[in-house]
């Protein structure tokens, strides 16, 4: 049984510009759709960079979630994404950066959710303590509309009014 305890916070994007993007490495696109979006299950296709993915995810408790996944055969994850998935699809750029030994990964949203940027950083458990970045803003790991599943059924384009960073 896998478990995910993660947190995500919005993301500055002056400050992001001027010193978090500088420390980034691992550059890369991301390309997902969901089969499932109901809210007790997602399950979610992953294109990330030439690998493809089939991730399983339960209810969100807390920071917490049950996850499970699997890398699945590039053709195929491309096929799921262009045939079965519900439509928008989630694109992205995702960068990772270290930060006070943990490592942080920051979603530069494109397509129906550009103009949003995400940072988030799993735990080892939900009370782990933790030195935030200067380039983030506030927390919205208990906000649903952030989840990408979310994204993909309101994006972030159709948001009124557009939360302020």
């Amino acid at each position: 049984m896998g478990q995910e305890i993660e947190r995500r916070f919005l993301v500055d994007q002056a400050l992001w510009d001027r010193t978090g993007r500088l420390q980034a490495r691992a550059v890369r696109d991301i390309r997902q759709g969901f089969l499932s979006t109901v809210k007790e299950r997602v399950v979610r296709v992953r294109v990330s960079g030439e690998q493809g993915f089939l991730t399983i995810k339960g209810l969100t408790q807390g920071f917490s979630k049950l996850e499970f996944e699997y890398a699945i055969p590039l053709v195929e994850a491309q096929q799921l994404l262009d045939a079965l998935c519900e439509p928008p699809l989630i694109e992205k750029i995702r960068y990772q950066v270290e930060h006070d030994g943990l490592l942080w990964e920051v979603d530069e949203f494109r397509g129906a959710n550009a103009g949003l940027l995400l940072a988030e950083v799993e735990l080892g458990s939900e009370s782990e303590e933790i030195l935030l970045p200067e380039w983030l803003g506030e927390e919205v790991s208990h906000d649903p509309r952030y989840f990408n599943s979310s994204l993909s059924r309101k994006p972030y384009c159709q948001w009124q009014p557009v939360p302020k960073i």
